[in-house]
């Protein structure tokens, strides 16, 4: 999986391409453990990501705690796979999903 952070004063941007798995999914969640500090607008983009696991949902649900306290999280440029996935799980009642 390939992470693009784009940070713009207050706002981040992160684009993912590829597979978010229980392999993917720590390196995240370790970008953005340093990543989220001082950000009040996190935005991803998942126009290139094929696939999300439990795990990657897990690390989406801890980035939107962090932000609920901070700030705003939106998903943009979700697939047709991916929000399946997201209705399945009831992801779609948690986050924002544009």
């Amino acid at each position: 999986m390939t992470i693009n952070k784009i940070a713009n004063g207050k706002d981040l941007t992160v684009a993912l391409e590829g597979r978010l798995d229980t392999t993917t999914a720590p390196q995240l969640d370790d970008e953005l453990k340093t990543a989220l500090e001082g950000i009040e607008k996190l935005e991803f983009d998942f126009s290139k990501l094929e696939y999300i696991s439990s795990a990657g949902l897990r690390v989406l649900l801890s980035a939107q705690k962090v932000m609920n306290k901070q700030g705003s999280m939106v998903i943009k440029n979700v697939g047709e796979e991916i929000n399946e996935i997201f209705e399945v799980t009831g992801f779609v009642d948690i986050l924002t999903i544009e």
